[in-house]
């Protein structure tokens, strides 16, 4: 669907296939969808979605055809986007043309230029809702963080870094025949392309997985896979130890 930008139509890539919006926390929520990575393989994609009062922000944005955004409105006007790695950023535009919604982001990232960051993630940046403390991987290649929700017993909202499989819906049938060739395995991972492009040369980020377990977090959601709802904790450790192991 094109959006009109001073007075000109602008085209953005298409939403494709997702389910509903679901509730998974107070004043969580979360979407599963789907993005194309090329004319043959398309694979699964999440959105979180934070509300504070009428607001919302949008974690991992993710476009959304006509029913999906009408869920949104329900729950309330469009106002900032959190986009927590680098690699993430292809709806971004849309979203911010089309609502006017304000861009949160840590600055340095190189794939995904615009649209320009209102707000740029520090350790001193206030979040514009309640109960979320941000982390941040520290000597990566590219910036990524990691945004802990302090609902319940902990729901850490990860990109790229830490994922979650219990399954491969949403993932066509080439992904499905590849993600486990590629070391996507139907569990929780350490993201294996993203470790080996954000890892300096002859350097290591374990230190920095090490410093994610200090977290107290027990759910977890990613901007690839399915929720894992509960134990997360324990299967990231596991995930981390498969990663780093000697």
């Amino acid at each position: 669907m094109p959006v009109f930008k001073n007075n000109e139509m602008t085209s953005y890539p298409p939403a494709y296939p997702h389910g509903d919006i679901e509730e998974i926390g107070s004043d969580i929520f979360m979407l599963r969808g789907s993005i194309k990575m090329n004319p043959a393989v398309r694979i699964t994609r999440n959105m979180a979605v934070l509300r504070r009062g009428t607001e919302l922000t949008l974690v991992n944005p993710l476009r959304l055809n006509e029913r999906g955004e009408r869920q949104l409105a329900a729950l309330g006007k469009v106002t900032n986007l959190l986009r927590l790695g680098a690699m993430h950023g292809v709806d971004d535009p849309y979203y911010v043309d089309k609502f006017s919604a304000r861009m949160w982001s840590q600055a340095g990232g190189s794939t995904y230029t615009s649209p320009a960051i209102d707000v740029e993630l520090t350790a001193s940046t206030e979040l514009p809702f309640d109960g979320g403390s941000l982390f941040f991987y520290q000597g990566t290649t590219q910036p990524e963080c990691a945004l802990l929700m302090a609902d319940g017993d902990g729901i850490l909202l990860s990109c790229d870094a830490v994922q979650h499989y219990g399954d491969y819906s949403y993932c066509n049938l080439p992904a499905k025949l590849m993600m486990p060739l590629l070391g996507f395995a139907r569990t929780t991972i350490v993201g294996p392309i993203w470790l080996k492009l954000m890892t300096p040369a002859g350097g290591s980020l374990k230190e920095q997985f090490e410093r994610l377990l200090e977290l107290r977090f027990e759910r977890l959601l990613a901007a690839h896979g399915t929720l894992l709802s509960s134990g997360a904790h324990a299967s990231v450790e596991r995930a981390v130890g498969r990663a780093f192991a000697d």
